[in-house]
């Protein structure tokens, strides 16, 4: 009889336990169970970012950052909730779901029961980059790049030089919430310059400066894909909420959504909004405003009345710094030499200008192929990795075409180059066209010399050793070569 009181005490004493149970901890198992059966993607795009709250009264209210979060559970998984949580719950609690806006109406009514969804059992969460919810960027986060944001885009990685200095510099003042900021910001430039690694860093940045404040991060494509997502299920005023709550609101390549009106408009209406609020906006394009001719005039004004930087091609210079650093990364990930020689480095500099991800690409190609044999690999061994690699058909370039630019570039005539004229102000273009023509063409030096006006090819040689050490240290030459060399390639 002892025994059987003794039993019967037991579970007596392990039933006032599980009703004293704290609503995290039933959560956390209602999770468990969640994630496994919904899989990671979807837990982790609309569970997983819920708080649960509980109220004074016992009951419990399940908080999601954004009505169409709310929506979503409502919709696909509130059902098997109520049923996870009444098998796990012994005492009975109701449950409820609210988005934060709605809960935030109420405020006081409920205290917090947990910090977040999984507080007693954490469970790592994988979020697809293409969730239609937006990004909202938590510092905590444990996976970065879910929120679309790239962990390698950072200020530490940025390599700042003439061509990008001063986004540079308006990028970190941004990203310091320095007061007398200029809003909204607009960095463009075409692809390849850097912008998204720019917009990346700020947004790091700005978080880490600043932790409580709420960055939003969205590329134009999914700023409009969600849009479109909330009209169809008729979310546009959680949508809006969503954004026009934000601290510091980042769009990439805006120029995306020119030509569609909808978008557009509300577009529009959350930059005046967050401009009015004292709200900070930046966006990336790969033009000035004024070239979107085919924007919105309202949001293209709007987009003008800010601070417009570009970002200029990156110099010689400043590539070979890109390379440098480049090849840092890749030999602290894999373990060899952190060098390349000199000779490839020009090389890949002066052969891929017009993208700094088409240069990152061809040393990621290189380094594929070679490993740790990186730094002993001969131009010859380059040239023939990247041969297939190149543009296939890319235009072929002629000394003919060489002339007419130089000349053109220097306001001149053609035949100045040809001719026997030595003063500087036709010596120097002469070199430089030769210079190009060694450059771009598989013209032999005597062959380029006879197109100069029948010089000796000793002259074409003398000419190229010439540009290159002025180049170094003349950085209007500089910029005149990378403007001529753009020019020609179209």
């Amino acid at each position: 009889m002892t025994m059987k009181g003794g039993v019967a005490s037991q579970d007596f004493s392990a039933a006032i336990a599980a009703a004293c149970e704290p609503a995290a901890n039933v959560w956390s198992k209602v999770c468990v169970a969640l994630k496994r059966e919904l899989g990671d993607a979807a837990f982790g795009s609309w569970i997983a970012p819920a708080m649960l709250r509980e109220a004074a009264t016992g009951d419990v209210v399940l908080v999601t950052s954004t009505g169409i979060a709310r929506d979503w559970i409502r919709r696909s998984a509130w059902r098997r909730i109520g049923e996870l949580w009444a098998a796990h719950d012994a005492t009975g609690r109701r449950i409820d779901l609210k988005s934060r806006l709605e809960f935030e109406a109420a405020a006081g009514v409920y205290v917090e029961a947990a910090p977040k969804a999984m507080a007693a059992e954490p469970i790592e969460i994988v979020l697809p980059v293409s969730s239609d919810a937006p990004s909202v960027v938590a510092p905590s986060a444990k996976s970065p790049r879910t929120q679309g944001l790239q962990e390698r885009f950072t200020f530490e990685t940025f390599v700042p030089g003439p061509a990008n200095e001063f986004a540079h510099a308006v990028a970190r003042r941004i990203a310091n919430w320095a007061d007398g900021h200029f809003n909204p910001v607009l960095f463009h430039g075409p692809y390849g310059f850097g912008k998204t690694h720019l917009l990346n860093a700020l947004a790091w940045e700005a978080m880490r400066n600043a932790p409580e404040k709420r960055v939003v991060y969205l590329t134009a494509e999914r700023f409009l894909s969600t849009f479109v997502r909330a009209v169809m299920d008729r979310q546009t005023a959680a949508f809006k909420e969503e954004l026009r709550a934000a601290d510091l609101l980042i769009i990439d390549d805006v120029h995306f959504i020119a030509g569609k009106q909808s978008t557009q408009e509300e577009l529009f209406h959350t930059l005046t909004a967050l401009v009015g609020e004292g709200g900070r906006v930046v966006f990336s394009a790969d033009r000035p405003p004024s070239a979107m001719t085919e924007m919105d005039a309202h949001l293209r004004s709007h987009l003008s009345a800010g601070l417009v930087c570009g970002l200029e091609p990156a110099d010689r210079n400043l590539r070979l710094g890109i390379l440098e650093r480049k090849i840092q990364t890749l030999s602290a990930a894999h373990g060899f030499e952190p060098s390349m020689r000199p000779e490839v480095m020009q090389f890949l500099a002066d052969r891929f200008t017009d993208s700094v991800r088409e240069l990152e690409g061809a040393l990621n190609t290189l380094s594929a192929r070679a490993g740790e044999g990186l730094s002993r690999m001969t131009l010859d061994e380059v040239q023939a990795i990247l041969r297939p690699h190149l543009r296939s058909g890319e235009k072929r370039i002629t000394i003919d075409d060489i002339q007419k630019a130089t000349a053109e570039h220097y306001g001149m005539k053609q035949a100045d180059l040809l001719s026997e004229r030595r003063n500087r102000a036709v010596a120097r273009p002469r070199q430089a066209a030769m210079w190009l023509a060694k450059q771009l063409t598989t013209r032999s030096l005597p062959d380029i010399g006879r197109r100069f006006g029948g010089r000796d090819h000793t002259t074409v040689l003398h000419a190229v050793r010439r540009i290159e050490a002025l180049r170094a240290e003349d950085s209007a030459l500089n910029h005149d070569l990378e403007t001529l060399t753009r020019k020609l390639r179209g």
